[in-house]
């Protein structure tokens, strides 16, 4: 079971933070901000940088939930811009990833983390088979298979709730519901990603900052570099389309799941006494 203990983490004095490491935390939030806006994962490169910078868990989680609405706000306005996706006509399905997240984030006490840690590594590495092996993948919009109002009263707020839980490969999870159910191009899948895990991220955020969980200032200084990423890869992702998107979402799912499997702490490698 995963454990929040907020009062405790009120009262814990956070060291100070050298400038050299606050650089690399920028440059490790550029990199996030910029892989992030066109196949998700920013949060593999992010959470492991804060926590060997010496950050606690639940600080780690708060903070991250911070600096990465930045880059995701950013990518969204960039593919808004370029009319991939009808900010107003999505704010529905927006408004339910946010609700989900934030409800993911108040229960997140109260769910079994190791059975998400058990499970998440594998269900990557089946998204990433699925747009390996899928043929056709285009940015071309293909036969729904549901509505998008079964769409966003469904998958919607539960990825968000995910995200609020635990969080890595939302964008991976969102991304296959946006082309598998939708019928999306991974294009159009990207950017509406984008702004449903921007929604998601805020929802959850608001409950970490009710929390006492953020730190303001390395928040907002990752929260800069995730912008200027997210910037530099979503104009990368709509001059290069699927054939950009499709190869980095399946190296990211394997990376993601080769991290947490590779984690000490993983409960599969518990279990199995590995």
């Amino acid at each position: 079971m995963i454990r929040l203990s907020f009062p405790s983490v009120r009262t814990f004095a956070l060291p100070e933070i050298l400038f050299s490491t606050l650089l690399l935390l920028f440059i490790a939030a550029f990199l996030a901000g910029f892989i992030d806006s066109i196949a998700g994962g920013g949060g593999l490169i992010t959470i492991p940088a804060m926590l060997i910078a010496g950050i606690p868990p639940l600080q780690t989680l708060g903070t991250n939930k911070l600096q990465s609405m930045f880059g995701a706000a950013s990518a969204t306005i960039a593919y808004a811009r370029k009319g991939h996706v009808d900010l107003r006509g999505q704010l529905p399905m927006a408004a339910l990833a946010g609700l989900g997240g934030a409800i993911g984030a108040v229960l997140a006490t109260e769910v079994p983390g190791d059975v998400l840690r058990a499970l998440m590594p594998f269900l990557l590495v089946a998204i990433a088979l699925y747009f390996a092996l899928k043929p056709n993948l285009s940015d071309v919009d293909r036969h729904q298979r549901m509505t998008p109002f079964l769409f966003g009263l469904t998958f919607v707020p539960l990825i968000g709730f995910y995200d609020g839980v635990f969080g890595p490969g939302t964008g991976s999870f969102f991304m296959l519901a946006f082309v598998s159910l939708a019928g999306f191009g991974m294009l159009k899948a990207t950017a509406h990603t984008k702004l449903l895990n921007l929604s998601s991220n805020l929802g959850a955020f608001l409950v970490f900052l009710a929390s006492g969980v953020v730190l303001w200032k390395v928040g907002l200084l990752m929260g800069l570099g995730q912008f200027l990423g997210a910037q530099a890869g979503s104009k990368l992702a709509m001059k290069n389309g699927a054939k950009l998107i499709k190869p980095l979402l399946i190296v990211t799912c394997v990376a993601l799941a080769t991290k947490l499997l590779m984690d000490p702490t993983n409960p599969v490698r518990v279990w199995v006494g590995f």
